[in-house]
């Protein structure tokens, strides 16, 4: 970056800057590669990519669990799953970092050409730094990082048709044929439409109005259209709408809880210093970009997972109004969307990526996060012949890759709210009654429990079951016919 705002022509800066932004994002992420290797969703995440490999299909029913056999599951993701996939059978656990690494550096490399148009590139880089910062913890191999250049894209081109009073153009929808078969957050991009569209017609002349209305109308439409391009057809938006669906489950899935202020975090200094910005600048947003930022604040605030969206939303709309008053001369004109770097810079830095990469996979291994992975003890079950076992949320996606059918597992959509709701009272000890009763309706004759859960506790206390193995990782109970038979002295 200091190379970058270093060269003497103004338009090279502002083309290098994304690309080295890129650059810098990527081998930033490559060389703490196992970072993106701390979610167990991954694993189940690639089993289900290999799955649609070989069997040349998309999932209509779910194969995996033992609670929801034969129901109907549809896999949003399957795209993003196959290209998980392909790169770990290639590249064992090197192929989904890089995969992931690229995806996400082209994000922050993008975000940084869209904020350029309008913020000169210290503003813009902090504006990036900020969105990396919030996005940090939900940085991971998983599907909607391959999904994050797409959004950038996507809410960039909208944000950039409305500062121009336009209509978006058609040649976006391919974006969104990406997008949805990518991940079920494209849902978030058909809401954009509306949502930055009515900016469009706020800057727009009353003359124009109905016009302009239609022509955004039309493109939405379109959009629809161009997100059932998938093998799901009108099914993916009943797909994604299912996982919009868990109501109250979302409180107890981790990724899906409320933003906690008990202490201070990323996002609440960022939630600071909009509201320093907005005092100390005198900020006069239109109401539809103010309705925007309140929509993305309340999306944060209720989901820690939309967090990152808050973190790139927020400074595309924020960019026009802050560059009008940074850099009020017609010299300053917003610059051009796409922006080519100059060839053999650009040709540089790829090969000194390139060789980067080479270097770091030949003597690294990359290896997924033990603290998901309860090896030794799947291995106990394994031996015993274990088949109907009540496990902890996180090792769901293990037990899958070991061809175990697990009680839960990360795809919370296929177990649906109540499923979830009474799983996650028994699991953490808020109704012992409830756990007994799943253990016994399900026939489960064993246990697969972190080391620190509560229901692993009082089964430690409860007639019938017995404590068979445990680490630092996990704990298996087993039933105890002996004692269970045997009256009480």
């Amino acid at each position: 970056m200091t190379i970058a705002a270093s060269l003497p022509i103004a338009h090279r800066q502002g083309n290098l800057a994304p690309l080295c932004a890129a650059a810098a994002t990527y081998l930033l992420l490559l060389v703490s590669g196992d970072g993106l290797l701390h979610d167990p969703d991954t694993l189940w995440q690639i089993k289900v990519g290999q799955w649609i490999l070989d069997h040349r299909a998309v999932p209509w029913t779910d194969v995996y669990s033992l609670t929801r056999q034969g129901d109907v599951w549809l896999s949003t993701s399957w795209l993003s799953q196959v290209l998980f996939a392909a790169t770990y059978s290639h590249w064992g656990w090197a192929g989904p970092v890089i995969l992931a690494a690229t995806a996400i550096a082209a994000a922050m490399g993008l975000l940084l050409a869209l904020l350029q148009r309008h913020l000169t590139l210290p503003y813009a880089l902090v504006f990036c730094l900020l969105a990396m910062t919030l996005a940090t913890p939900h940085l991971l191999a998983r599907p909607h990082v391959l999904a994050l250049p797409v959004m950038v894209g996507w809410a960039g081109a909208l944000m950039a048709a409305a500062d121009r009073g336009r209509a978006p153009s058609f040649l976006l929808l391919p974006l969104m044929v990406l997008w949805a078969n990518l991940h079920g957050g494209f849902v978030l991009g058909l809401a954009l439409i509306g949502a930055i569209g009515l900016e469009s017609l706020w800057r727009a002349a009353p003359a124009r109005r109905l016009a302009l209305t239609l022509k955004w109308v039309a493109f939405g439409l379109a959009a629809l259209v161009a997100s059932c391009c998938t093998p799901y057809g009108l099914d993916t938006l009943l797909g994604a709408l299912r996982i919009l669906s868990l109501g109250t489950s979302f409180a107890v899935i981790a990724e899906w809880r409320p933003a906690d202020f008990s202490s201070f975090s990323p996002f609440a200094g960022a939630l600071l210093a909009l509201l320093g910005l907005a005092l100390s600048r005198g900020l006069s947003l239109s109401p539809p970009r103010v309705l925007l930022i309140l929509i993305a604040t309340w999306m944060a605030l209720a989901h820690i997972r939309s967090i990152e969206t808050f973190g790139i939303l927020v400074p595309l709309v924020l960019a026009q109004p802050l560059g009008t008053g940074i850099r009020p001369t017609a010299s300053d004109a917003p610059r051009a969307l796409w922006m080519v770097p100059p060839a053999p810079a650009a040709l540089v830095i790829v090969m000194a990526v390139a060789s980067a990469t080479a270097a770091l996979v030949a003597h690294h291994a990359f290896a997924f996060s033990a603290t998901q992975t309860p090896v030794a003890a799947v291995d106990v079950l394994s031996e015993r012949k274990g088949a109907r076992i009540f496990n902890s949320y996180g090792f769901g996606g293990y037990l899958i890759v070991r061809d175990i059918k697990p009680f839960v597992d990360g795809r919370s959509e296929l177990y649906g709210e109540k499923f979830l709701m009474d799983y996650f009272a028994a699991e953490d000890g808020r109704d012992v009654a409830g756990l007994l009763r799943m253990l016994d309706d399900n026939r489960i004759d064993a246990t697969l429990l972190t080391a620190d859960s509560p229901a692993a506790q009082i089964l430690d206390h409860i007639r019938g079951w017995k404590r068979l193995y445990a680490d630092a990782i996990a704990v298996i109970h087993v039933r105890d016919e002996q004692q269970a038979t045997t009256p009480p002295k």
